[in-house]
């Protein structure tokens, strides 16, 4: 990760960030389902890493998966990187900006074709950027 937001200190990223994309990006939180308004856009765009900017998904990725959070089957090449999670008594995969290592949330193999992925993330950890 290379980048001007990868050596913030915590005071630098609460200072860019609100607090609940402070809990998510960078203390592995996770939103409330069904509070964001995210879950609804359908526009063309991309969406973004709140904490750096990078592009992560396309819109045309996007999908109701029925979670209360937005999902996706495929993010932008390079732009997710994912680790295990054994929080909660069980092991997922984590997927993370790999720009910023910002925390968006979690990626399950029961996802829409092509990929079969269901990319869960907290809508707090996204901006939209629709394409005009």
């Amino acid at each position: 990760m290379t980048t001007e937001t990868t050596g913030l200190t915590d005071a630098q990223w609460r200072e860019r960030l609100t607090p609940e994309q402070f809990r998510v990006l960078r203390q592995h939180g996770t939103e409330r389902a069904g509070s964001s308004a995210l879950n609804d856009e359908k526009r063309p765009g991309t969406f973004l890493c709140v904490g750096c900017g990078a592009a992560l998904f396309a819109a045309d990725t996007k999908f109701e998966s029925g979670t209360g959070w937005p999902s996706f089957f495929a993010p932008l090449p390079e732009a997710v990187a994912t680790k295990q999670d054994r929080s909660l008594l069980m092991t997922r995969t984590e997927v993370h900006c790999a720009r910023c290592g910002g925390h968006l949330g979690h990626v399950f193999p029961d996802g829409p074709r092509p990929t079969g992925q269901r990319f869960c993330l907290n809508g707090v950890a996204l901006r939209f950027d629709p394409k005009e």
